[in-house]
């Protein structure tokens, strides 16, 4: 197929409020940057005020997982959450749709050494992401430094999923479907370094039960089995945009010794807490907006209201 021309079917009726979704990216993508930090607040706190389903999920997230806070700072950091989800939709335009290479004075990575001597080995490197607002932007200003491939979910638009998989083969060497092991292994084992993010509920069949915030979660065996079958370095990556709205932080920890041990619920606590510690740093980056603990252990009632 030419480039550039798409099937019929995208021409569809139906396919339009995507077209202008992807339109409003692109346009999103080149404000002037005060601009599109106010544009994501501005639709942050719609989001707030409007998505009422989704503010009592993100309610009984941050109830559960931090309950050492009072009932007024939990409610400050549902709104801070919505406004840092809405600032990461700006961000995740820019991320797609422009060339990294403009935002380099704006990133501040740490840790490059770890991954360096992990790569050293010759064995490949799993990274470990998480679900911040900033994600994709954050991958594409790490691939100014390091060269990664992506693991991620389908989208059920064909037409936004085209968009969204252009745009990350664009930043990443490769985008692989996370049904896909075969070719993560292969991947690693070829020497590169794969970008997974295991803290969400994919279900019970794929997951154990282990801590998140003291609440049992469904956590992916996956990145145990990666590890496992590879033999690379497991690293730890936290990204996360600075108070100024301006600046950006990016740092490797050094690779999880001892990884992995054979017990699936020690590893899956070990990676849950590694996460723990990265959005215990600015929590209201992290994508409480979705239900982390959708999946019960057998007989518990679910913990999200109706």
């Amino acid at each position: 197929m030419p480039k550039h021309v798409f099937p019929d079917s995208f021409v569809h009726p139906r396919y339009w409020p995507t077209w202008l979704a992807i339109g409003a990216m692109y346009l999103g993508a080149w404000l002037p940057w005060r601009l599109k930090m106010l544009v994501g607040r501005i639709i942050g706190l719609s989001a707030w005020r409007f998505a009422r389903s989704r503010r009592r999920i993100t309610e009984t997230n941050l109830a559960l997982c931090f309950p050492e806070l009072s009932e007024r700072q939990r409610a400050a950091l549902v709104r801070e959450t919505f406004i840092a989800n809405g600032k990461g939709i700006l961000e995740t335009a820019t991320g797609w749709c422009r060339d990294p290479k403009h935002l380099r004075h704006r990133v501040t990575f740490k840790g490059e050494d770890h991954m360096t001597q992990a790569l050293a080995q010759g064995k490949g490197a799993l990274i470990i992401g998480v679900h911040f607002s900033t994600l994709d932007l954050g991958g594409a200003l790490h691939s100014l430094f390091f060269p990664a491939d992506v693991v991620y979910r389908a989208h059920d638009n064909p037409l936004f999923e085209r968009f969204m998989t252009r745009a990350r083969r664009r930043i990443f060497g490769r985008a692989i479907d996370r049904h896909d092991l075969r070719d993560v292994v292969r991947r690693i084992k070829t020497g590169h370094a794969v970008w997974y993010s295991p803290d969400q509920d994919f279900g019970r069949d794929a997951s154990v039960f282990a801590p998140f915030f003291g609440v049992q979660a469904a956590t992916l065996k996956l990145t145990a089995k990666i590890a496992r079958m590879t033999g690379a370095p497991v690293m730890p990556l936290i990204f996360h945009r600075n108070p100024d709205d301006a600046t950006y932080s990016m740092e490797y920890l050094p690779a999880l010794e001892g990884f992995p041990s054979g017990d699936d619920v020690a590893d899956a606590t070990r990676i849950n807490r590694v996460i723990e510690d990265a959005i215990r740093r600015h929590p209201e980056q992290y994508l409480w907006l979705h239900r982390r603990f959708k999946t019960r252990p057998r007989g518990d009632a679910s913990l999200y209201p109706k």
